[in-house]
């Protein structure tokens, strides 16, 4: 499996919760395949979308999904301790680990070598990292959720990327409707 096929067999377990998705690809896929309100597009800031969902999970009682890759995991190694010592159980962070960069044409990267990002996650005190294979991720998300416990799942994917298009969306508009779901949840 690709990672459009991880986020299209992931989709009926996310679509009720806040997803922030990372930059590029991931991002065009995900609103391709199921765009909601619920969902914040990472359009910019490569590395930070772990550390924005650790951030928004931290600030609303929500369970919070990060969709984050390894290539971006990689270039903000500061999240992981982050992650590890503020810890939020509404929190959980999906790394799909392809083993390249897919959205600028899929050099490979570090994990996809030697580094073993379920160590590193480890090694920084992450407390449940769960790694799986591509077509687990559904079932490893599903657990995680109900488990009320801040995760960190690894998914192992192949690298390879699908024709998509540009999200046709305005940035202020992703952020205007994002923000006005988190506050119709906060009302209740």
């Amino acid at each position: 499996m690709i990672r459009s096929e991880v986020l299209k067999s992931i989709i009926p377990v996310i679509s009720d919760e806040l997803v922030v998705c990372n930059i590029g690809l991931p991002s065009q896929e995900l609103h391709m395949l199921d765009d909601q309100p619920s969902n914040f597009y990472m359009l910019g800031t490569m590395g930070l979308c772990s550390s924005i969902g650790l951030g928004l999970a931290l600030s609303t009682p929500s369970k919070v999904i990060a969709i984050d890759g390894d290539g971006s995991v990689l270039t903000n190694f500061g999240t992981l301790p982050t992650i590890a010592n503020n810890v939020a159980d509404n929190f959980v962070l999906l790394i799909i680990d392809n083993g390249s960069y897919g959205s600028t044409g899929d050099q490979p990267t570090y994990a996809g070598m030697k580094t073993s990002l379920t160590k590193v996650a480890e090694a920084c005190g992450c407390e449940n990292v769960v790694e799986c294979q591509a077509e687990d991720t559904a079932d490893a998300l599903r657990a995680a959720l109900d488990s009320n416990k801040m995760t960190v799942i690894i998914c192992k994917c192949e690298s390879g990327n699908i024709p998509v298009e540009v999200i046709d969306i305005a940035p202020v508009t992703i952020r205007d409707r994002f923000m006005a779901e988190i506050k119709r949840r906060a009302a209740g």
